[in-house]
């Protein structure tokens, strides 16, 4: 399919941030406390644990980066961390934070975001999931493996957390972005074997949302680094288009909304336009904002200043058009 790119941008970069951007955008040199409330994935092991588990470590780059901004390695015991709203719509989001499949980026990518979501009275889900190179015997499956679990929890305990199970949002950044579309275009696979009552419902989002998501697996537009640690050095071109989400769109893909900037110089556009493009082949609602400037990893404390800081906005707008806001 073809684009008018320079209409796009232009669309863009002619947006004017909404006037509830600033005010209501986590500050990270100041951020709020941690919520105590962590919800692990698995009774027991993971699927596809070895002897020996990864040792978990988090770092916090503040000295480097001026603000909170934390990243998880070593992730033997997946999780999710649980954000409640002062005022639930109803609505609930798994947030899926970026890394390169190397790491999970806790704050930028996950924690931020959820404290937006949750001020529009939305329940959210920061996923920590495993990585697939830290040893796993079916490495490319550990995150859709997590990903599905988490959104069948979610749903199982819809009372809990006083949510709807009709309206349960992914949201992903970068490789993150990756797992959010392949549970979006996967959630029926079935990649691990049931183990509880929960494993009876569906992991099927019933909103999807890719922020300068990594889609394309086949040069040129891949990530090198998100790439090699998912499929290894040489993947075949059957594995790459497996693990591609932009290839395996179909029927039951949910509505999906799409972030980029155009100056990403580590996970290119085309990432985002290839797989809107197969979104609209096969029917499936979609919405995409390509900004003239983001670059990469901006989140929203990142995006300040920039076209870019709209995204919010303009999703909650989209995703309550589609009633998931109640």
């Amino acid at each position: 399919m073809d684009f008018d790119r320079r209409a796009l941008l232009a669309l863009a970069a002619a947006t004017p941030a909404a006037a509830t951007a600033a005010e209501l955008a986590p500050d990270l040199t100041r951020p709020p406390p941690d919520p105590a409330e962590i919800v692990e994935l698995w009774p027991g092991r993971a699927p596809g644990a070895l002897s020996v588990l990864p040792r978990e470590q988090i770092v916090d780059r503040r000295p480097k980066s001026g603000f909170q901004d934390r990243f998880v390695t070593g992730i033997g015991a997946p999780l999710m961390t649980v954000f409640r709203p002062a005022k639930p719509s109803g609505a609930a989001c798994l947030i899926a934070p970026g890394g390169g499949y190397v790491r999970v980026v806790i704050d930028k990518e996950g924690f931020e975001i959820a404290h937006r979501l949750t001020a529009a009275g939305v329940a959210c889900f920061v996923l920590r999931y495993r990585l697939p190179a830290e040893g796993w015997s079916d490495p490319s499956d550990v995150p859709l493996q997590d990903a599905q679990r988490a959104v069948r929890l979610i749903r199982a305990n819809a009372g809990r957390y006083g949510i709807d199970p009709r309206r349960v949002a992914v949201l992903g950044c970068s490789a993150g972005g990756h797992v959010a579309a392949s549970l979006a275009t996967g959630h029926s696979r079935a990649v691990y074997a049931p183990i509880d009552d929960a494993d009876r419902q569906s992991a099927r989002p019933d909103l999807c949302a890719l922020l300068y998501p990594v889609i394309d697996m086949a040069r040129p537009y891949a990530h090198a680094g998100s790439r090699a640690s998912l499929l290894g050095a040489t993947p075949t071109p059957d594995t790459e288009a497996r693990y591609s989400p932009h290839r395996q769109v179909t029927a039951e893909t949910p509505p999906t909304f799409l972030v980029h900037a155009a100056d990403d110089a580590s996970v290119p556009v085309e990432n985002s336009l290839n797989h809107l493009a197969a979104l609209r082949a096969a029917k499936i609602p979609a919405e995409a904002h390509i900004f003239e400037e983001g670059g990469h990893g901006f989140g929203i404390w990142l995006a300040r200043g920039k076209p870019a800081h709209a995204w919010p906005e303009l999703f909650l707008a989209w995703a309550g058009r589609r009633g998931w806001l109640g």
